[in-house]
């Protein structure tokens, strides 16, 4: 334990940021780092509780008392080999994910909580900057060949764990880029593309050999693949969004969030495409759905010069605390004021979007859409909602984007040719632990296999995933597991 008073001493206290007005002028992150005081003064708030429920709370299994105590005492080569023996890409959960940690966090209970993912931004930060963070691959090598299909965190997670493994490792990618959803679904002022190339690279020294431009069972026929290969992981992502099939879904000026974030993604990075540009400059913007797919619209919708933001949330307005239906350590379903919000958007709880209405050129003009309100179980979950009387009107919006979430992965190619059986929600079907399909030597995992979640989770699922793999190929595996270093835990 670093500072046995330190939680009762600091505050929590996160990085400054840039100001919205100057940070919606580029696609440049914004949070600056903390000085060497601050770092030192949130590590030490860490309480090393007897039983640290932000272990159970991280879907990796992240040992964080230790490494908040080694970032404490400042030695960051402990801390980084602790944090990286559980994550292997503690430089893109530190910036993207939600901190399910943070909620499980024991000084939670009636204190801001310690600030988990910052500190495990700058411990990964800080490795790179010393030569810390090298490859890691064996240089006796198994012989054995894994296929990977899909880049995105799961697929990467998989690849860079069985490759510590010794085996040989080849990622089919069908984008122009490696990296799925954090190159091309998370914006840059979130994710620089730099911080993804890094450790790409970092992962083809390591021996990981990257196919692009290749899609399984267009380019190369899935079965080509299960025959060259001694395994093969599906770790091709939920692509299929949700639609609003409601009158006038046809108009013009109606998109999937995902195809107008990808597209300002490669418009970054210089990246060309082949489609009718999707632009918010100068538009009254509506996005619907109230995730982190539709706060990242409304901050790219800003930085393109939208001439309005509103988000739209069919669900009702989230507490701002706890309630007796969150009790800790619960991840709580509560609201959540975004960067993107703070740069500027009007939000809506409670509204049911009825028809997109256009004008005679069959373009977009307005919504027609109501309020609602909704009826609760004994739980206070949502059961069903009915419209408010009188509150049907029109919202003018010349662009509407559609961040609703996702259905399932795309089935039409390699899953239909493959056979592999899906489950219940149209996911590959393979129980969790043991991430084997019923098509022989082939698996799967991440987004494919659970549906759609988080990138910590696909991560997660991707080095479990990589560790059956890596039994089945050797009968058996030296690889880390998340249950097995959760009960080291608990034992010693």
């Amino acid at each position: 334990m670093g500072k046995p008073t330190g939680f009762k001493e600091f505050d929590r206290e996160l990085p400054s940021k840039i100001t919205p007005k100057e940070r919606i002028t580029n696609y440049n992150e914004f949070v600056q780092p903390y000085s060497d005081e601050k770092l030192n003064e949130q590590s030490a708030r860490c309480m090393n509780c007897g039983v640290p429920f932000c272990h159970n709370g991280c879907p990796l299994g992240n040992i964080i008392p230790e490494f908040n105590d080694a970032v404490y005492r400042k030695d960051w080569e402990e801390a980084y080999t602790i944090l990286s023996s559980t994550n292997n890409f503690p430089e893109f959960t530190g910036r993207i994910c939600p901190a399910p940690c943070e909620a499980a966090c024991v000084l939670g209970i009636n204190k801001p909580p310690v600030a988990i993912e910052e500190i495990e931004k700058h411990i990964i930060e800080i490795a790179y900057s010393k030569n810390l963070v090298k490859p890691t691959a064996p240089l006796v090598k198994t012989g054995k060949k894994v296929a990977v299909v899909g880049s995105g965190p799961a697929g990467l997670a998989a690849a860079a764990q069985l490759v510590k493994a010794g085996h040989l490792v080849t990622v089919y990618e069908r984008d122009d880029k490696p990296g799925g959803l954090l190159r091309f679904g998370i914006p840059d002022f979130k994710l620089e593309k730099w911080v993804v190339e890094r450790r790409v690279k970092l992962m083809e020294e390591d021996g990981v050999v990257f196919k692009l431009n290749t899609e399984v069972g267009k380019d190369i026929m899935p079965e080509e693949l299960v025959r060259g290969n001694d395994a093969v992981i599906l770790a091709g992502g939920s692509t299929i969004p949700r639609n609003l099939p409601i009158p006038g879904r046809d108009l013009k000026g109606i998109y999937f969030a995902m195809d107008f974030l990808k597209q300002q993604n490669k418009r970054v990075s210089g990246i060309g495409f082949n489609a009718e540009d999707i632009l918010a400059t100068g538009k009254d913007v509506v996005v619907i759905g109230g995730g982190d797919t539709g706060s990242d619209c409304v901050g790219t919708s800003n930085r393109q010069g939208a001439k309005s933001v509103t988000q739209f949330e069919v669900m009702g307005k989230p507490p701002e605390q706890r309630t007796q239906h969150m009790p800790w350590p619960t991840y709580p379903m509560l609201l959540k004021v975004t960067s993107s919000h703070e740069e500027g958007a009007v939000r809506h709880w409670g509204v049911n979007t009825k028809e997109f209405l256009g004008d005679a050129d069959g373009n977009l003009r307005a919504l027609r859409v109501t309020d609602v309100s909704w009826e609760l179980d004994v739980m206070n979950r949502p059961v069903k909602f009915v419209e408010v009387e009188g509150s049907e009107r029109e919202m003018p919006c010349q662009a509407v984007f559609l961040a609703m979430g996702f259905l399932h992965p795309q089935h039409t190619g390699m899953l239909e040719q493959l056979g592999v059986e899906l489950d219940e929600r149209k996911n590959v079907k393979a129980r969790e632990g043991v991430y084997r399909t019923n098509t022989g030597k082939v698996f799967a995992a991440g987004d494919m296999r659970r549906g759609q979640s988080l990138v910590v989770w696909a991560i997660s699922e991707g080095r479990e995933c990589a560790r059956r793999v890596d039994e089945f190929l050797m009968g058996h595996s030296a690889l880390e597991s998340k249950d097995a270093i959760n009960l080291f835990e608990q034992v010693f």
